[in-house]
């Protein structure tokens, strides 16, 4: 199985590629190759830090051939700030759109007395029929790292709370993202992992 890794120079793609090396995927890396996106077989969009570093993927064109690749019925995984790409956009960075995949935006944590941000290990609340999160059982942890959130939604594949509720994970078909790291959540992040990597589309 191979998996385009897109790089847009804000992704945490080392422990990214190392994972999915370890789980038996052939991976390439590509900042710029429009033709590798769009015919790719498989997508992953690691993410870390503020949502304006997603103008790199207008500016290139990368958008463009991801929203082709999808279209397509390609496969598509956003981490972190890459699933928050898959909304409309984020008030982090509200000059900056999102790929519109899922109509709402993503906030800031509303004033709590909890640290901001979001730092650690917390349960999963799942959605019966995920096919991302698949065998992974409610109440499992898995690890975060954030300051904004998506709101939940039909589309939300599971939830967690922190302050308020919020999608940790999202699903519409061939599209899906995780706030959390699968990469740094241990086992149940490798299981979801290899679910990407052995879901098929049905059409």
């Amino acid at each position: 199985m191979r998996v385009t890794v897109i790089d847009y120079k804000a992704g945490n793609l080392t422990s990214v590629l190392k994972t999915l090396r370890h789980l038996g995927a052939e991976t390439v890396v590509t900042d710029s190759d429009l033709a590798l996106i769009e015919n790719a077989e498989r997508i992953v969009l690691p993410g870390v830090g503020n949502f304006a570093a997603t103008a790199r993927l207008d500016a290139t064109g990368i958008t463009g051939a991801i929203r082709a690749a999808i279209h397509k019925g390609t496969p598509f995984l956003g981490i972190c700030v890459g699933m928050q790409w898959l909304f409309s956009g984020s008030s982090e960075a509200p000059e900056q759109p999102g790929l519109g995949a899922f109509s709402e935006a993503c906030t800031h944590f509303a004033e709590s007395t909890e640290k901001v941000p979001h730092v650690g290990w917390n349960s999963l609340e799942i959605r019966d029929g995920s096919k991302l999160l698949a065998g992974v059982e409610k109440g499992e942890h898995v690890y975060f790292t954030h300051s904004f959130r998506a709101p939940v939604t039909s589309n939300t594949a599971a939830e967690t709370f922190y302050i308020e509720p919020f999608t940790a994970a999202v699903e519409r078909g061939n599209v899906m993202g995780t706030q959390f790291h699968p990469e740094k959540s241990g086992a149940t992040g490798l299981k979801i992992l290899t679910n990407f990597l052995q879901w098929e589309p049905t059409c």
